[in-house]
This record gives structure tokens, sequence and C-alpha cells, in this order.
């Protein structure tokens, strides 16, 4: 998997000043050097660090003198910096709520296709919606659409905000899309094959999203294609992991998603 062996010499000792110090970011995927445990960071203090693995296994790891892999290279990992002063903003850009206590949720709510989009916009919008009181729920597929509206039940003071994968006119979703006619439904969408493509590349370190013959599953083919030793699960924690604000992400992704929430959130939604 590496072009060398990562742990020959006396890699334990030089730590400071010759191999590169990383913040413990959330999400970030690295594994630990010595043991062989992989996970993405949930929680960090002055002294240790928490990695979580794909099966929700949990190993603490002190900061010093451990050493990591991040991407096949020894780091080590060091506390985030803090905040620096003034208003602080969410990593939607919006103005942070101080001492946030979550509004009781609304029965407007908004639909995404799956676990991934669900996991992305809690990221980067989560803040937000808690502030909001918007739930977001995620549908497995948009197939059965039309009937997954009629059970919702919306009505005026019980919207409905879906967002579609791959909404491009001509596409399969855009035929499901147009079944829908509720005046309480907002159905929006991006271009996108897939959520994953609604990161810039350029935060991956890629040069391009590569193309995926027909007839390869998608996420497969895109590992395949980077060259990434991992599973589908893995590989979307690193891009998650590599998501920090809205600004990694494509406009196409933003603009829906921003009209969705307003549209749950607009005076008399909740009515």
């Amino acid at each position: 998997m590496y072009e060398r062996d990562v742990l020959a010499g006396n890699w334990r000792r030089p730590l400071k000043g010759t191999i590169p110090q990383v913040p413990a970011e959330l999400d970030l995927v690295v594994e630990d050097a010595a043991g062989g445990f992989c996970g993405a960071v949930v929680a960090c203090d002055k002294e240790a660090v928490t990695l979580e693995d794909r099966f929700g296994r949990r190993r603490v790891f002190p900061l010093e003198p451990a050493a990591f892999l991040l991407e096949g290279k020894v780091v080590t990992l060091v506390r985030p910096a803090a905040a620096p002063g003034g208003p602080r903003r969410s990593a939607s850009g919006s103005l942070a709520v101080e001492g946030l206590r979550a509004r009781v949720a609304r029965e407007s709510r908004i639909y995404v296709e799956g676990v991934h989009d669900a996991a992305l916009v809690e990221k980067i919008w989560g803040h937000d919606l808690r502030v909001e009181g918007v739930v977001v729920e995620y549908l497995e597929g948009v197939d059965h659409l039309p009937a997954i509206v009629g059970e919702f039940g919306p009505a005026p003071g019980r919207r409905l905000g879906v967002l579609v994968d791959h909404l491009v006119d001509g596409s399969k979703e855009s035929r499901i899309a147009a079944l829908v006619s509720s005046p309480h439904v907002l159905v929006a969408g991006h271009p996108f094959v897939d959520v994953w493509q609604a990161v810039k590349p350029s935060v991956l370190g890629i040069a391009a999203w590569p193309s995926v013959p027909r007839g390869v599953p998608w996420k497969e083919g895109v590992i395949s294609a980077l060259g990434w030793k991992l599973e589908p699960a893995d590989a979307w924690r690193r891009i998650l992991g590599a998501v920090k604000t809205y600004a990694d992400l494509e406009p196409e992704l933003l603009a829906p998603v921003e009209e969705l929430i307003d549209f749950v959130t607009a005076p008399g939604a909740d009515d």
C-alpha cells in the first residue's frame, strides 16, 4: 500500500521538527502507526485523541509520542487551535448561535436520498437546522417519492423539502420529481450522480472526479480510478473528513439546500 516501510528506522525519537504536525480535527481519518488501528477523530483534548473505527470501536491515544499515518505519511497529531475571537460562524457561513438549545422540531421536514447526503447536510448546515428546528431524514432513493410524499401528508403548516441527486433534464429522477405537484412540497436537486461529487476535487487533492463507465457501480468505480485501497464506507469517511465549511462544496449543492431550508422555515410554513 505504501512505497516504503513507513515504520522503518527510528521514527519514534525525532518526532518534533521532522514529522509534520496535523490538527486532530473531527472526522480526520488516521491510522495508529504502531498498532494499525484506523479510525476517525471523535474527540481531542490537550493530552489525548480518541479514534473510532468503522465498527464503532474507540481507542484513546496520547498526542505524544504517538505517531499516526495520514494517507501513507507519518504525522503527529496536535490539538486543534482555538477559534479566534469575534462572532463565530457555523460551517454554512451563518452566524453561530452561542449556547444553542435546539428548537422543538417543526412538523415540516427535509428529505434527502441517502445516508451520505444526510451526513453532509448535517456537517455543513447542522447548526442552522437545529436553530430552526428542522429535521433531516433520508429515503434510500427516490423511486417511490410520490407515495412517500402522500404518506407524509403535506399541508400549509407541514411543508416538505426533498433534495434529489442527479436532477437534470431527461433523467429518471427528473421524471419522478415531476409527479409531485403539491404546493407544500419543494423538490430541488443537484446535477451530480452522487453527492460525493458535490465535494470540490481540490479538497481531496485530486484534479477531478473520475468518469465511471456505464455498468460499473459508481462509488466502486471512483475508488478504483483514484487508486484508493478502501471500502466505500471508509472512502466516504475520508471525503467527509476533508470537508470543513460550505466553501469546500460545489455551488450546485449549496443553492438547493439553502432553498429547501428557506422553503420549510418561511413565515407561515409552520402555522
